[in-house]
């Protein structure tokens, strides 16, 4: 079995490859080729934290001898590890099976995975449901995730300033991403002119209640809100979510997990059939994405095991025609 470090993912994938992976994993999802039960969730209450197990099977293709992808991915994310422990919120790694066999080909970290692929989807959904002129960021978090989002909104638009909105010293993070990009990418001095301002926003916070008031978004603004993954956490108010035309990742996760989602509903200001459907759809060209410049558009992710898979696979192949990792004896 071949051992994936860190350092290794995060030499094997670039956010336009991991972009193009997990939109041909929802063309699969669309076309019926995806096996994925619903995540399983143990809560950990007395340390505030909650351990998932999110197994995928991609069907490959026969006539390019293909197999398919099989792999299950093990997540915890501890709220309170960065303030108590000075450890990073999400704990991660992904086993990858032979889809024919069932053989354990690889074992990763999947950390940095996991902050691409979530970087990754909002790249393929901001690429459907954006205005193409797109250009001006409101960032919301400065950690793993909030670095990926940014990353993959520099690879589908043409962003030409960054506003970031997060608790703590945000300016080692805003200098390090403006380095990377070229593009200045700075502490917003006003939440709301940083809304106000935005064509795009991200959320990527651990927040259980609303960052910024949903009358506060301009027409034409589209958001990625990938921070929420329970029925009790929002980072969107019930007002923004009204006024978008709403996207998510999979309708049944959504209603199960997304309190963005959940909450609105609950308290009447939605129905289930606001959402409009899924990212797969979006892709595929079954539901339209964006309708008219002016309107507002979300997209909602909770995150799939297929997200996992594809890009799991695609590290692997490249590990493997590059000589990379550590091959061990189970």
């Amino acid at each position: 079995m071949l051992i994936l470090s860190r350092h290794d993912v995060e030499a094997l994938l670039t956010m336009p490859d991991a972009i193009a992976a997990v939109e041909a994993g929802f063309r699969q999802l669309a076309a019926g080729a995806v096996e994925m039960p619903q995540r399983l969730a143990t809560v950990i209450a007395p340390y505030n934290g909650i351990h998932l197990a999110m197994p995928a099977f991609v069907a490959g293709d026969p006539a390019a001898a293909d197999p398919g992808t099989l792999s299950i991915k093990v997540v915890t994310v501890y709220n309170d590890n960065r303030a108590q422990y000075n450890l990073p919120t999400i704990h991660a790694v992904l086993l990858l099976h032979d889809a024919r066999t069932g053989q354990a080909l690889a074992l990763m970290d999947a950390e940095h995975l996991t902050a691409m692929r979530t970087g990754a989807v909002s790249g393929v959904a901001t690429q459907w449901l954006a205005r193409p002129d797109a250009s001006v960021l409101t960032l919301f978090g400065a950690g793993v995730q909030a670095g990926a989002q940014l990353l993959a909104m520099a690879a589908v638009r043409p962003l030409q300033q960054v506003h970031v909105v997060a608790l703590g010293d945000v300016r080692p993070f805003c200098a390090q991403m403006t380095a990377q990009l070229g593009i200045p990418v700075t502490p917003a001095a006003d939440r709301r002119a940083a809304v106000e301002a935005a064509d795009l926003i991200c959320t990527a916070t651990n927040s259980a209640t609303p960052l910024f008031d949903g009358a506060w978004l301009r027409p034409g603004a589209h958001i990625n809100a990938i921070g929420a993954y329970t029925k009790t956490m929002r980072e969107l108010d019930s007002e923004t979510v009204r006024r978008s035309r709403v996207i998510v990742d999979r309708r049944q996760a959504a209603q199960v997990e997304a309190g963005d989602i959940v909450i609105p509903m609950q308290e009447g200001v939605i129905d289930a059939e606001h959402v409009v459907g899924e990212l797969a759809e979006v892709v595929t060209g079954i539901v339209p994405g964006r309708t008219t410049p002016q309107e507002i558009t979300l997209f909602k992710s909770v995150g799939i095991a297929l997200q996992d898979a594809v890009t799991a696979a695609l590290v692997y192949r490249r590990a493997m025609a590059q000589g990379r990792g550590q091959t061990v004896a189970l």
